[in-house]
C-alpha cells in the first residue's frame, strides 16, 4: 500500500506516505468551495509532474556524470470548466549554468518529457515544458 488518505472535513484531507510516515494536507481551492490553505489535489498532480520530471532528469544526469543541482521548475496549472479538470500544465524549467552540450540538453529534455508521470497523464492534458539553459 502506497498511502492512506483521511477526510478531515471542510474539504480537507490528510495523506500519509505509508513507508515513511510523512503526511501532507490538501485543501479544495477557493474557486471550488475551498479555503486554499494547502495544495489542492490538482495542484499535487501538476507538482508531481515537475517532481517526477526532475527526478528522472537527475537519474539520467547521474548516470552520465552531469550536475543538475539547483535546477528548479515553476509550475502553472490551468483548469478547464466543463468538465472540471486540468487542461494544461506549464513548466518553466531553469537549469544551472553548466555549459551543457546540445547532446546533453537533448538527453535531459528527453528524460523530462518521458518521465512516468508525464507518460501517465491523459493525452488531452497539454504539457508545456520550457527549458531555460
Amino acid at each position: 500500500m502506497t498511502s492512506t488518505v483521511t477526510y478531515l472535513g471542510e474539504l480537507r484531507t490528510e495523506a500519509t506516505h505509508n513507508l515513511s510516515g510523512i503526511t501532507l494536507i490538501t485543501d479544495a481551492p477557493p474557486d471550488n468551495q475551498g479555503k486554499g490553505e494547502a495544495f489542492s489535489p490538482t495542484d499535487l498532480c501538476a507538482t508531481s509532474l515537475a517532481s517526477c520530471m526532475m527526478t528522472i532528469m537527475g537519474i539520467s544526469a547521474r548516470s552520465h556524470g552531469l550536475d543538475i543541482n539547483g535546477t528548479y521548475t515553476e509550475v502553472t496549472k490551468i483548469m478547464a470548466a466543463n468538465p472540471r479538470r486540468i487542461a494544461r500544465i506549464e513548466l518553466k524549467i531553469t537549469m544551472p549554468k553548466n555549459d551543457f552540450t546540445d547532446a546533453q540538453k537533448k538527453l535531459l529534455e528527453t528524460a523530462a518529457r518521458t518521465c512516468p508521470v508525464a507518460m501517465s497523464l491523459h493525452p488531452d492534458l497539454e504539457q508545456v515544458m520550457d527549458f531555460e539553459w
